[in-house]
């Protein structure tokens, strides 16, 4: 089958994925120089918990909240911001999975909004019926954490160690994630 691409069907094509990439790709806070996906991958776990050490979250009543103070617990740290579309598509499923682990401490759920801006993004939790708690971040986010795209969301195993991070929106109410984070929650 041969498909034939007028120039004004080119065009559009081209201008929708620009519109994409700028929405949620612009408004991302760039705290290093930028990294490769390759070179992120290749750092050694013991970098990588050493940085998420101290990485440093505010909740809305502005109480600090660290990744090392959360060792012994699996973190699922999302980060977004109310303007991105494919985070807005997401954030149901989040719900929902958060919901599957309802009264487990085992597991602990960040929502980061990117752009700091506490109030906004509580109102969205809020109008949406979520249960998610919003943090704003207190100081940099490591490269490896969030690189220059969102949503990305960051997986923190029990040692306090980066075992996954993903770009992109998802569909969180997939079994396979639950069970993956159910894996980790039953891990040493």
């Amino acid at each position: 089958m041969k498909i034939q691409f007028n120039r004004k069907m080119i065009g559009m094509l081209l201008i929708a994925c620009s519109i994409t990439a700028i929405s949620c790709n612009s408004k991302t806070k760039d705290t290093q120089n930028s990294k490769s996906d390759e070179t992120a991958e290749d750092s050694t776990a013991a970098t990588t918990a050493i940085q998420a050490n101290d990485v440093s979250f505010k909740d809305e009543n502005g109480k600090d909240i660290t990744l090392s103070s959360l060792k012994g617990k699996v973190v699922f740290i999302n980060f977004w911001a109310t303007w991105c579309p494919p985070c807005i598509h997401e954030m149901p499923s989040i719900n929902t999975l958060k919901q599957s682990f309802k009264g487990n401490d085992d597991i602990v759920f960040l929502m980061v909004d990117v752009d700091g801006t506490m109030e906004k993004s509580k109102a969205f939790m809020t109008e949406n019926k979520y249960d998610l708690q919003v943090y704003i971040p207190n100081g940099d986010i490591p490269q490896d954490f969030l690189g220059n795209a969102i949503p990305t969301t960051v997986i923190i195993n029990k040692k306090g160690e980066m075992v996954d991070r993903m770009e992109g929106g998802r569909d969180y109410a997939d079994p396979e994630i639950a069970k993956s984070l159910n894996e980790l929650i039953q891990s040493n």
